[in-house]
């Protein structure tokens, strides 16, 4: 069979997804299962997979699942008791007190303390803490999960402790023998190149974050308003991506996130409680009231004014159980401290099923569902809760969960079918790598464009920058061999499009939608979050594509000429922002529409 039709066969699973899930607007639940079958026909009639093969595959998915719905309940769960105890309350006048702007408070919770989650515990936890945090401070639940997709760009590659590039990048190369002896300085190196791509093209995150919630969440539905605080949004972005390059190139790969959105969430803080570059009182964001809300934005979980029993709760008390949960990730994650390995060592596993080489395993003691939940237990103690109310809040986590589950339950057997298809008496490679194949004989030395659509991709179907960089690392190496560029300048694409496939992969929008019982709208919001993969998988190939033909085509080449083009669309919009939002009422309001 052909390169090209094999890469169109192993293309038809995604294209379901994309047909019903974004093009039809139906719900993950409905979609996937679609997709599902369409994987596992292609893997036994096709592949020629064995039947054993596919359905170890398909445990496995369930296997993973039940591990995602442990997460999504412990996450809802430490929501729910925040609510009950009164800490929630608490939490949204401190952010108030900083400043009541949407736009600015969404970039704190998402961008900068998203991005510490992310380097501290990685694996979709932002989404399980910056997401319903949002919804605890009163933004709608749809512009809350499509915040906490945008930023799962940048922070991602260094997400939790580095394992993207240690283990994902690491385990991809290292099936060449060629080069082990030298990889793990190599990967050191990749991890470099990729946060300098990182850098340049996540400065444009946070202004992405906030357009995108005026565009398709405020009153008069215009990106102008949330670009209206490009200052502020620069100034964030900046604070994080700065000490992130530094510790990058100075400690390694494991530290860039966390450092970068601990040191920027600091800084913003000090700076944005002494109004440096915040809106005036005048000029306050805000939704309207939530009666006019679109049906659609709103979850199922239910954020009530629910005050502390004593009347009021000390800033410090309400927060702490956010701080345990940032304190508890970080000591269980790294290497340097035993705590991890104890926890770890506790692994349900099923070996081998069905005589394939594929096992299920679980880690229930380091997963973060168990440290959510033992946060909320030492919640109900240190915020002084009744028995009532945290029986309320255990019942209300329970059934958001199980509305979450029938959508994963066929989302990840699908992943894991796709991913297990290789080995098959049809001889072909698994069903990504003959994806890529297809691309990259298209392409030729225009590669560097694709490769991070391909890591994207990667990351799209497996739901982790980890699977993908394991996935596609070594055929990336070799892809710029081949052409004759630096191949680690190709897989340091290959980990930035990983990275930013993370924004539309479906079951991290599943997950991150089930913890605020957004159940069916996955489409929507993959659809509002396409944009900027889109940015940031084209910006990042551009400049990849620049440093990698510089040395045989100079500076001006294709990769700088869009790249530039990109940086200066952004610079006129910003420029003319201005303008435009001081034209007539009427001229605004065709705009907005117009938009």
């Amino acid at each position: 069979m052909s390169t090209g039709l094999l890469a169109f066969l192993s293309l038809l699973p995604i294209l379901i997804v994309g047909i019903f899930l974004v093009g039809f607007r139906w719900s993950a639940s409905k979609a996937m299962p679609i997709s599902y079958v369409v994987a596992v026909i292609l893997a036994l009639f096709v592949w020629k997979v064995s039947a054993a093969n596919v359905i170890a595959a398909s445990i496995n998915g369930l296997v993973v699942a039940a591990t995602l719905l442990y997460i999504i309940f412990g996450a809802i769960l430490l929501l729910n008791t925040l609510q009950e105890s009164g800490g929630i309350k608490t939490i949204r006048q401190g952010f108030t007190d900083i400043s009541p702007d949407r736009r600015i408070q969404v970039i704190i919770v998402a961008w900068l303390f998203g991005s510490f989650i992310e380097g501290s515990a990685g694996f979709g936890t932002p989404a399980a803490v910056a997401v319903p945090l949002l919804v605890g401070l009163g933004f709608p639940a749809m512009a809350a999960v499509v915040a906490g997709m945008v930023i799962q760009s940048t922070p991602v590659s260094f997400g939790a402790v580095g394992t993207p590039i240690l283990v994902g990048v690491q385990s991809g190369l290292s099936a060449d023998a060629t080069i082990t002896d030298n990889l793990l300085s190599l990967v050191t190196l990749i991890g470099a190149k990729v946060a300098i791509l990182h850098m340049i093209t996540g400065t444009l995150v946070p202004l992405f974050v906030v357009a995108l919630m005026t565009k398709f969440f405020g009153k008069n539905k215009s990106f102008s308003e949330g670009i209206k605080v490009w200052k502020f949004a620069l100034f964030a972005a900046f604070t994080m991506t700065i000490p992130y390059l530094i510790v990058a190139n100075v400690l390694g790969p494991e530290f860039p996130s966390m450092v970068g959105g601990l040191v920027g969430l600091a800084i913003v803080i000090a700076a944005a409680k002494k109004g440096f570059l915040i809106p005036s009182q005048e000029e306050v964001w805000d939704f309207e009231e939530k009666s006019k809300w679109d049906p659609d934005w709103i979850g199922k979980i239910e954020i009530k004014d629910i005050a502390h029993k004593n009347g009021k709760m000390s800033m410090i008390r309400a927060w702490t159980p956010y701080i345990l949960v940032g304190l508890f990730l970080v000591a269980t994650r790294l290497k340097s401290l035993p705590i991890g390995g104890w926890l770890q060592a506790w692994t349900i596993e099923i070996r081998n099923m069905f005589g394939t080489n594929i096992t299920a395993s679980f880690q229930p003691l380091y997963s973060p569902g168990t440290i959510f939940i033992v946060v909320s237990l030492i919640t109900f103690f240190i915020h002084g809760m009744n028995g009532s109310a945290y029986k309320r809040a255990w019942m209300h986590s329970g059934k958001t969960m199980i509305s979450a589950s029938t959508a994963l339950i066929f989302t990840v057997p699908m992943v894991q079918v796709f991913l297990n298809s290789g080995g098959g008496a049809a001889g072909y490679d698994q069903m990504p790598i003959e994806l890529a194949n297809g691309v990259a004989a298209l392409a030729g030395n225009y590669w560097p464009f694709f490769s991070t659509f391909i890591g994207g991709v990667g990351a799209f179907i497996a739901g982790s920058n980890t699977v993908s960089n394991m996935m596609f690392s070594l055929f990336q190496y070799n892809v710029g061999s081949q052409i004759g560029v630096d191949p680690t300048w190709i897989v340091a694409l290959q980990a930035v499009g990983g990275a930013a496939g993370n924004m539309i992969c479906v079951h991290n929008v599943v997950a991150a939608s089930a913890v605020v019982g957004l159940v069916g709208k996955e489409g929507e919001v993959i659809r509002k979050t396409l944009l900027p993969f889109t940015y940031y998988a084209l910006m990042a190939g551009s400049i990849g594509y620049s440093i990698a033909w510089y040395s045989e085509k100079g500076i001006f080449n294709l990769g700088s000429l869009i790249a530039v083009l990109i940086a200066v669309a952004a610079v006129y919009i910003i420029a003319t922002n201005k303008k435009r939002a001081t034209w007539p009422a009427h001229n605004k309001s065709s705009f907005g529409a117009k938009q």
